[in-house]
C-alpha cells in the first residue's frame, strides 16, 4: 500500500504537468497538429483512468471531466476557464499601464530646460530694465531741461518785478512832485485812504518815498498851508514819519535820524495875556501825553500841531519823495 501511494506521488505530478504541457503546445501547435494532440489527450485519460484504478481512487468518468470538446479541448479545461472569464467579469479590474521610471538622463534634460526658460526670462526682464532705465534718463534729462527753464524764468519774473518797482518808484516820485508840493529837494503829497501807519508807510515806499519828515520850521509851515488848503474846511490828523517805538520818549524819523525840531500841540489859554498852564485841557490836552500807548505822531490839518497817536489808527497819510 505504501508502494502503490508512493508510485502515485512520484507519477501524478509527472502526468498531470505533462497534461498542462501538452496544452500549452497545443496552443502553440493548434493549426496543423490538432490529430496528434487528439490522440495524446486519449492516451492522458486512458493513463489517469488506470492510475486511478491502481491506487483505489474513486473513478470519474472521462465523459464529464476530461471529455473533448470540438475545438480540441479537455472538457475540465473548459470548465476552469469558463469559471475564470466569469470571475474576470464578476471583478473587472482596471488596466494600469505603469509609467516608465525616469532616467539621469531625463532628469538633466528636464532641468537644463528649465534653466533655459529661466535664462529667457532674466533676459526679458534685462531688456526691460534697460527700457525703463533709458525712460528714466529721459525723464531727468526733461526735469532738469525744465528746471533750468523754470530758473529762467524765475530770473526773468525777478528782473520784470524789479523793473516794475523801479517803474511804480519813479511814477509815484513824478507823480508826488507834479501832483504835490514841490519843497526844495522834496517833494509832498497828501493820500485821502485811511492807513495804520506802518501800512502807510509801506505805500509810500512803494511808490519811491517815505512819510513826511519835516526837518526844519520851514518845511514844517510849508507842509501845514499845503494840508490846510487840501483839507479845509475840515481838521484831519495826517501821518507822519515821526515815532517813538523804539524807545519811550525818543523820537526818530523813518531813516533812523533823530528828530531835532517839534510842534507839539499845546492846550489853549482862555484868558489873554496868561501863561501857558500845566494842566491838561479835557479836550485839547498838552501832547504827547499817551506814553507807551501812543507811539506814532500825527500832524493837525488846521493849525500843522503834532499829536501822538496809537500806531494802529487809520489815518490819512503824506508821503515824501526825494526830488
Amino acid at each position: 500500500m505504501q508502494t502503490a501511494w508512493l508510485f502515485g506521488a512520484l507519477v501524478v505530478p509527472q502526468l498531470l504537468g505533462f497534461g498542462y504541457g501538452a496544452r500549452g503546445v497545443e496552443r502553440e501547435w493548434e493549426g496543423g497538429w490538432g490529430g496528434a494532440l487528439e490522440e495524446e489527450r486519449e492516451r492522458e485519460a486512458l493513463m489517469l483512468k488506470h492510475l486511478q484504478e491502481a491506487l483505489g481512487l474513486p473513478a470519474v468518468g472521462v465523459d464529464e471531466n476530461l471529455a473533448v470538446t470540438p475545438e480540441g479541448k479537455l472538457a475540465w479545461e473548459t470548465q476552469e476557464d469558463q469559471g475564470e472569464e466569469e470571475e474576470e467579469e464578476a471583478t473587472p479590474t482596471p488596466s494600469i499601464i505603469p509609467s516608465p521610471s525616469p532616467t539621469h538622463e531625463d532628469t538633466i534634460t528636464y532641468i537644463l530646460g528649465r534653466l533655459a526658460g529661466l535664462d529667457a526670462s532674466l533676459h526679458q526682464l534685462h531688456v526691460r530694465l534697460h527700457a525703463l532705465d533709458t525712460r528714466v534718463v529721459e525723464l531727468t534729462q526733461g526735469l532738469r531741461q525744465l528746471r533750468e527753464a523754470a530758473g529762467d524764468t524765475r530770473d526773468a519774473v525777478q528782473v520784470l518785478q524789479e523793473a516794475q518797482g523801479r517803474a511804480e518808484r519813479e511814477h509815484g516820485r513824478l507823480e508826488g512832485c507834479l501832483k504835490g508840493l514841490r519843497l526844495g529837494h522834496k517833494c509832498f503829497l497828501l493820500s485821502r485812504d485811511f492807513e495804520v501807519q506802518a501800512a502807510a508807510q509801506a505805500r509810500c515806499v512803494a511808490r519811491g518815498g517815505s512819510l513826511a519828515q519835516p526837518a526844519d520850521r520851514q518845511q514844517m509851515e510849508a507842509l501845514t498851508r499845503y494840508l490846510r488848503a487840501a483839507l479845509a474846511p475840515y481838521n484831519w490828523p495826517v501821518w507822519l514819519g515821526v515815532h517813538d517805538r523804539r524807545a519811550e520818549g525818543l523820537y526818530l524819523f523813518e531813516n533812523g535820524q533823530r528828530v531835532s525840531f517839534f510842534a507839539w500841540h499845546r492846550s489853549p489859554n482862555t484868558e489873554p495875556g496868561a501863561q501857558p498852564s500845566a494842566a491838561p485841557h479835557p479836550l485839547s490836552p498838552n501832547q504827547p501825553n499817551g506814553g507807551a500807548l501812543e507811539n506814532c505822531v500825527a500832524q493837525a490839518s488846521d493849525d500843522g500841531s503834532w499829536w501822538d497817536h496809537d500806531c494802529q489808527r487809520r489815518l490819512y497819510f503824506v508821503c515824501e519823495f526825494p526830488f
